[in-house]
């Protein structure tokens, strides 16, 4: 006597459609880098996993020292970092090619009152179509503004 299942197709196909219809939860995904081969100090690489799945791999730069000029062409990340190192997306936004200093200079400075310490910058999307497609992917249910 064989033990067989019996198998709901329409239960197990139902189950794979609520599976792929899920949205994943934006994340960081810290990457490991090592000394370079001539012995070049490591780059401060990490990545952020967006609620479609895709990869983004960022740089990492403090947020104190942070220059108005990185925000050009790129995808950043405003991040603050808990006692355990997780970090938590404060906001992310992407500017257009020639922002003007004003708006950016106002999104820096309420990224950082609201606790930033770092600034992930993500500068591998060559379009602004690409951009703003990558800041929805990574934005957090929040009302902030996609672009400064």
């Amino acid at each position: 006597m064989a033990n067989r299942r019996a198998l709901s197709w329409s239960a197990a196909l139902r189950d794979l459609k609520d599976d792929r219809s899920r949205r994943q939860d934006v994340r960081e995904e810290r990457l490991k880098t090592n000394a370079g081969l001539r012995g070049a100090p490591a780059l401060p690489l990490s990545a952020w996993r967006g609620r479609s799945g895709r990869r983004y791999v960022v740089g990492v730069h403090s947020a104190g020292g942070f220059d108005l000029d990185e925000m050009a062409e790129a995808v950043v990340i405003a991040v603050r970092r808990d006692d355990t190192g997780i970090a938590k997306m404060v906001s992310v936004a992407t500017s257009k090619e020639n922002p003007r200093d004003h708006l950016r200079r106002t999104w820096l400075d309420r990224v950082r009152c609201g606790g930033a310490t770092e600034m992930h910058v993500h500068r591998l999307a060559d379009t602004e179509a690409e951009r703003m497609a990558i800041v929805e992917d990574l934005k957090v249910d929040t009302v902030e503004p996609a672009q400064v």
